[in-house]
C-alpha cells in the first residue's frame, strides 16, 4: 500500500490534472523535440540532483494492486471482482486524499498507518475480517518482490549517476519504501531518500520538496524532479523552485508546455 498500491496513477482525474482544452497545436511535436533537447542539455551540463517519484515512475505493483487485493480478499470472505475492487478503492483514495488536503498534506507514519487501514477497509468492504485483510496487504506492499522496477530504470540511474548526479527518490510512500528499494538492485544508484511520512508532509506541499534541498545541501533551481503525477510530482516541484519533468508513458498529457518524457531513457537520448 502507499501510494505504492496502484491507487494514485489510476486514480487521476485527468479533467484536473492533464490540459483539457481540445488537440495540441499543429508545431506541437516541434515544440516538443526542442524542449527536450535543451532538457536534455541541461541534464547533461549541470549536474546537480535529480529525483525520482517512486510509485508509478521507478517501481509498480507486480501483480497490480487490484488483483492483489482479490486475492487477499477472497481468503477472507470477500466476493467483490477486479473491476468492483478498482472502483472501490478509488473512492476510498480519493476520500483520504480530500482529508490530507483539508489537513495542509501534513502526515507521519501514523497517519499512513491509519490511511491505508480506511483504504483497505473501505475496498474490501464486504470482507469477514478487514483488519486482517489490511494486515496482509500491508505486510505484502512492504516486500521488495511485490514490486516491478520501470524498464531501463536501472540503467538510467547508473548513467546519471555516472554523469556526477545526486540520484535520489522522492515519494509519497512511508517508511516501508525504504526495505522495497533496498531490495531492488536496479536502484542501487540512488543516494538519498525523501519520504513524507518521515518529512512530516505529503507532496505537493513545498515543505516535501524543501527536504529535498536540505538533505542534499542544493540549491532547488539545480534540483530536477521526475514523477508521473501532474499535480504532485510536476507541478509541486515547480512550485518549490525547482526544474520538472512528467513521466508520462501513455502521451496522455496534451499540454504542450509541459516538459515530459514517455521513458526513462528519454532523459538521456539525443
Amino acid at each position: 500500500m502507499g501510494r505504492g498500491d496502484g491507487g494514485e496513477q489510476e486514480d487521476r482525474d485527468e479533467e484536473k490534472r492533464y490540459s483539457a482544452h481540445g488537440r495540441s497545436l499543429p508545431d506541437a511535436g516541434k515544440k516538443d523535440k526542442e524542449r527536450r533537447g535543451v532538457m536534455i542539455e541541461e541534464l547533461r551540463s549541470a549536474p546537480g540532483a535529480v529525483f525520482f517519484d517512486a510509485v508509478g515512475s521507478l517501481i509498480h505493483p507486480d501483480p497490480p494492486a487490484p488483483v492483489v487485493y482479490a486475492a487477499v480478499g477472497r481468503r477472507y470472505g470477500s466476493a467483490l471482482d477486479i473491476e468492483a475492487i478498482t472502483a472501490h478503492f478509488r473512492v476510498a483514495f480519493r476520500r483520504q486524499e480530500a482529508i490530507d488536503r483539508l489537513s495542509g498534506w501534513r502526515t507521519d507514519e501514523d497517519r499512513e498507518y491509519a490511511r491505508w487501514r480506511a483504504i483497505v477497509a473501505e475496498t474490501l468492504s464486504d470482507a469477514a475480517d478487514p483488519e486482517a485483510c489490511f494486515q496482509e496487504l500491508y505486510a505484502h506492499f512492504a516486500r521488495p518482490d511485490a514490486w516491478r522496477v520501470q524498464a531501463e530504470a536501472g540503467p538510467t540511474l547508473r548513467i546519471m549517476a555516472e554523469r556526477g548526479w545526486h540520484v535520489g527518490i522522492g515519494s509519497n510512500f512511508d517508511a516501508r519504501l525504504r526495505g522495497v528499494v533496498a531490495g531492488l538492485p536496479e536502484l542501487r544508484p540512488v543516494r538519498t531518500m525523501v519520504i513524507s511520512s518521515e518529512v512530516g508532509f505529503r507532496k505537493p506541499a513545498d515543505p516535501f520538496f524543501e527536504e529535498i534541498g536540505r538533505k542534499t545541501k542544493i540549491a532547488p533551481t539545480r534540483i530536477v524532479y521526475i514523477g508521473d503525477d501532474f499535480a504532485n510530482d510536476y507541478a509541486g516541484a515547480r512550485a518549490a523552485g525547482m526544474k520538472a519533468i512528467l513521466f508520462d508513458p501513455e502521451g496522455k498529457c496534451r499540454d504542450s508546455t509541459v516538459r515530459r518524457v514517455v521513458d526513462l531513457p528519454g532523459l538521456l537520448a539525443e
